[in-house]
């Protein structure tokens, strides 16, 4: 079975909180990988949510995201456009929000049945599925869309890719947390 990192049993919290830091700075460096497609820009973010909440967990992978958006809404430019807290209150505002809860989906299926590739891609389609919940509610509000619209604009387009997103962070996620657990 999937094991993320345990929650205290083999690591204290500085490790923890370390390897919650490493998920937030990938999330930070996959922002740099943008390419822009209009109101919301194709980024490799979201693999870096569902790795974070498949190989950490449900509440080290929500923490990871939460330091990631703490830091923007603080002002610092790591959103995909370098905007800053701008970006929170910006087309893609519901997106980094729901890095969260995406990760804290994915993580929290995946503790409970994530044996198994095809098990842990459920989990990342899942957390896909949260991501898009909120960010295209919140463009759909944002922009004065109608719910169709505003799947066209910030869901459709990054369906496929964001489901391979999830088959490459299912694949990742077994071999990723031997990494992390080394010193065991």
């Amino acid at each position: 079975m999937l094991r993320t990192l345990p929650q205290i049993r083999y690591q204290g919290q500085v490790y923890r909180l370390a390897a919650a830091a490493v998920f937030t700075l990938l999330t930070i460096l996959s922002a740099r990988v943008t390419i822009e497609t209009g109101l919301v820009p194709f980024t490799l973010q979201p693999l870096a949510v569902l790795l974070a909440g498949l190989m950490l967990g449900a509440r080290d992978g929500a923490i990871s995201q939460v330091v990631y958006v703490a830091l923007i809404a603080v002002g610092l430019p790591l959103d995909a456009r370098g905007l800053g807290t701008a970006a929170l209150f910006g087309p893609t505002g519901g997106y980094l929000v729901g890095f969260i809860a995406a990760a804290a989906a994915a993580g929290w299926l995946a503790e409970r049945g994530g044996s198994r590739l095809w098990q842990r891609w459920l989990a990342g389609v899942a957390g896909i599925a949260v991501l898009y919940l909120f960010g295209v509610a919140h463009l759909q509000m944002y922009a004065g869309m109608d719910w169709s619209a505003a799947w066209a604009a910030g869901g459709a387009p990054f369906l496929l890719p964001d489901l391979a997103k999830a088959i490459i962070a299912a694949a990742l996620a077994e071999g990723g947390r031997g990494l992390l657990l080394w010193h065991k």
